[in-house]
């Protein structure tokens, strides 16, 4: 009889995976563990690009003191060094340099014949690229930040832009993509809020489920990020350590997690930088294997944020050297270490044969990295590197129908916090504007449109002779589109940081001539304090950078109306400008269709219904925090003098229309505590217009062993109605849906009063009853639901 080969694509992939490791040698299986990225020396990039500025790279911020031996060592190491016996990961091929895509594919193609050379086996490398605002590479589109999906209250779209991303990923031979971001947002001042979906775990489970299995529909792993508790940092200081007990990361941090693993079967998670309570995610296999492994049922790969392993050695300070770090990282449960081989690699192999660790532990990291290329099939006989990118050739990744799904992701995710007196422009009942000052420092530059790491700027400030590589239009010359019988003078006033108020004076010359002055300010994305959002630049409080709250103060008092647009990552505080602007949008980095879309709203072209996924605080020294605060962090009182109030609540979104939500219907007084009950509203369009609203569904807990949130979202639908039409909203709710993690860290459903709010925000819930849980205190395990299913009932017409 033949013995079968790992090749033969007829086998289940596990027989191929088992047969491929028994002939294996150990340093070939260490070796599917590491990653290398090939980055270009000054001199070749010199030579790429002769405009390239190596002393403005966007990534040197990694290259901080503790970290300065290990990069420079990792930049030494050749890809056919790296590569000696196979290699696990090819790292940011199309990512790293401004190329064309035809570029970036021979390119992959030159790597992975260099790969598969050093492979005794024959073995390929996978292929992963960024893809947070969109496969991150010169030229593509770059659809709206993450922070914008969140107000979109809509994860129909999200996955759709998703799988756009996945097609475009996929042609070019890319096999994993590093995103989404589930971190949950817990305090606004974190440079990173933008590239998550907001302050909700709920929100940012259905958002981040979705776009798992649009992303995965293509044929591109996804890759679920940072595991976990990154986002909770102590003064929201970036890599800080979080101060929070394993009950608050179990019921606020993880749930995101858990649904992209259980839900959309996410095939993949990468480490968070953060230690919590002293431990560092990367060497935590409580986090990385009992929770998510045994707990959640995870089969993937767990990948390394990039050094997070030599991280343990240099910065946390758990391990003695690259070399310990690589062994708690792998016992932990980090399969992959990104993006190059430090604590992995010829130092792994020696302590394996030094008995120091088990050689199981290697098989299992290979196993599950050696799955996954069989199940995409680069272990199949015919695959070669060419045919990896036949698809690259000629392909559009800025394509028109990439550009229409982004004006559609960048329309529904601005929220019109308050219409004033000035919005829409165009309404009907005003008379014709002749001239309208269009001023602040994000009204002609596109780039605040994008995150940090968009292509513009996450890489090309070394580059700024390309230019943008794809057309974005700002909102100056939006406008001048979208009102084309308006004189648009268009002024910026200040910089986005920096203390510069040389343009004052201009700006607010310009706004007392004109009828009408949109001011557009907030945030430029950068990285590593090279910006006023993104990662590494974090903000000491919540007043807009530079001297833009200073601008707008003068502009508000020139008696000129002003309508006040932020265009920004996180939430800045809107106090002393409510109330005195003529009207107040936000827009959260909208991507490269964001100028029309801020235009078309402004004008009354486009309907707003976005809805906040984070709360706007009043005052820019609110202590930052969520909506999800027990009674003692939520309200107002006698004990403190300081109010923790938003000045708009989570979930809030105003239109150019009116609705009204009501007729509340609970299915059941009481129902046992392994039971459901139904929850149903009617919502109507009660103005002139079509448009959405989100009718959102939150409970809480009256008296319960450990004290829990006022209110917190359970159930959503984004409906949308025509003038004059309504529709009911039906939820069905399961008893699971109120466990929670009691005083003995295991979750669990009580019996007793649960109220049930239902409005059009956090701020906003005119609909209110109670249900009755009976019957024991019920342990909820991994099969728990997760979901609130939604019905929406649109009216006979």
């Amino acid at each position: 009889m033949t013995t079968p080969d790992w090749h033969d694509h007829t086998l289940p992939v596990a027989d191929r995976v088992s047969l491929l490791l028994a002939q294996m040698t150990l340093e070939e299986k260490v070796a599917q563990l590491g990653s290398r990225w090939v980055r270009k020396s000054a001199e070749e990039e010199e030579t790429v690009r002769p405009d390239a500025d190596p002393d403005t790279d966007p990534d040197a911020g990694h290259n901080v003191a503790p970290m300065q031996d290990v990069f420079a060592a990792a930049g030494t190491v050749s890809l056919e060094d790296a590569s000696r016996h196979g290699l696990g990961h090819l790292t940011r091929v199309y990512g790293g340099i401004p190329v064309t895509v035809e570029e970036g594919a021979a390119e992959v193609v030159r790597q992975h014949h260099v790969v598969l050379a050093g492979s005794r086996l024959g073995i390929p490398a996978l292929v992963h690229e960024e893809c947070l605002t969109g496969f991150t590479t010169f030229g593509a589109t770059v659809y709206p930040a993450a922070i914008a999906w969140g107000a979109t209250f809509d994860p129909d779209l999200i996955g759709r832009m998703a799988a756009a991303i996945g097609r475009d990923m996929a042609a070019a031979g890319v096999h994993q993509g590093l995103s989404p971001v589930l971190d949950v947002v817990r305090d606004y001042r974190w440079g990173r809020v933008e590239e998550t979906m907001g302050e909700d775990p709920y929100l940012v489970s259905m958002l981040g489920a979705a776009y798992v299995r649009g992303l995965q529909s293509a044929g591109v792993l996804a890759t679920l990020k940072h595991f976990a508790g990154y986002s909770a940092a102590r003064a929201a200081r970036n890599h800080g350590p979080v101060p929070m007990g394993r009950r608050e990361l179990m019921d606020m941090i993880l749930p995101p997690f858990e649904a992209a693993v259980k839900l959309a079967g996410a095939a993949s998670v990468m480490n968070s930088y953060s230690e919590v309570d002293g431990i560092p995610a990367a060497a935590d296999p409580w986090l990385l294997t009992d929770v998510l492994r045994e707990q959640w049922g995870f089969t993937g790969t767990v990948v390394s944020d990039y050094w997070a392993v030599p991280f343990l050695a240099t910065m946390h300070r758990v391990a003695a050297d690259t070399a310990d770090a690589g062994m708690q990282a792998l016992t932990a449960g980090i399969d992959v270490e990104l993006p190059d081989t430090l604590g992995y690699g010829a130092a792994l192999v020696e302590r394996v044969r030094r008995g120091e660790i088990a050689e199981e532990l290697v098989d299992r990291a290979a196993r599950r990295l050696l799955t996954h290329k069989a199940e995409l099939g680069l272990l199949d006989p015919d695959w070669t590197p060419e045919a990896s990118v036949t698809r690259a050739a000629g392909t559009d990744l800025d394509s028109p129908a990439n550009r229409s799904l982004a004006r559609e992701v960048a329309e529904r995710s601005i929220v019109l916090l308050e219409a004033g007196t000035a919005l829409p422009v165009l309404g009907t009942d005003r008379p014709p504007l002749r001239q309208v000052a269009v001023v602040g420092p994000c009204a002609d530059d596109p780039r605040t449109f994008m995150g940090c790491y968009s292509f513009p700027n996450h890489v090309l400030p070394r580059y700024p002779g390309l230019g943008m590589g794809i057309e974005v239009p700002s909102v100056v010359d939006a406008l001048r589109l979208e009102l084309p019988d308006v004189k648009i003078v268009y002024e910026q006033g200040s910089g986005v940081q920096g203390t510069d108020r040389s343009g004052f004076a201009a700006a607010v010359a310009a706004a007392r001539d004109a009828e009408l002055c949109v001011a557009v300010v907030g945030d430029l994305a950068g990285m590593f304090g090279n910006g006023t959002s993104g990662e590494g630049c974090d903000a000491e409080d919540l007043r807009l950078p530079g001297v833009q709250a200073d601008l707008l103060a003068e502009l508000l008092e020139t008696g000129t109306p002003v309508v006040v647009v932020v265009v920004s990552g996180r939430p800045y505080a809107l106090g002393d400008v409510h109330g005195r602007a003529a009207g107040l949008v936000q827009a959260f980095m909208p991507g490269e269709e964001g100028g029309p879309a801020i235009a078309g709203v402004l004008s009354g072209r486009i309907q707003p219904g976005g809805k906040l996924p984070v709360q706007i605080p009043r005052y820019a020294g609110s202590q930052p925090g969520t909506y999800l605060q027990p009674p003692l962090g939520a309200d107002r009182t006698d004990i403190s003098n300081l109010d923790p109030t938003p000045l708009f609540p989570f979930g809030h979104g105003s239109s150019y229309t009116t609705f009204e939500v009501g007729d509340l219907a609970i299915g059941a007084e009481q129902v046992p505590t392994d039971g459901e009950f139904t929850v149903s509203v009617r919502v109507r369009n009660t103005g002139t217009r079509a448009g959405d609203e989100v009718v959102q569904l939150y409970l809480h807990d009256t008296v319960a062993q450990v004290t829990r949130p006022v209110k917190q979202l359970t159930g959503f639908a984004r409906v949308h109605l025509a003038a004059g039409r309504g529709a009911e909203v039906r939820f069905q709710v399961h008893a699971d849906r109120t466990a929670f993690t009691g005083r003995d860290l295991e979750r669990v459903v009580e019996p007793g009063e649960i109220e049930i709010m239902v409005g059009t925000s956090a701020g906003n819930l005119p609909c209110r009853g109670a249900v009755r849980l009976t019957g024991p205190v019920r342990t909820v395990g991994a099969d728990r639901r997760l979901i609130t299913p939604v019905e929406v009932i649109q009216d006979a017409r």
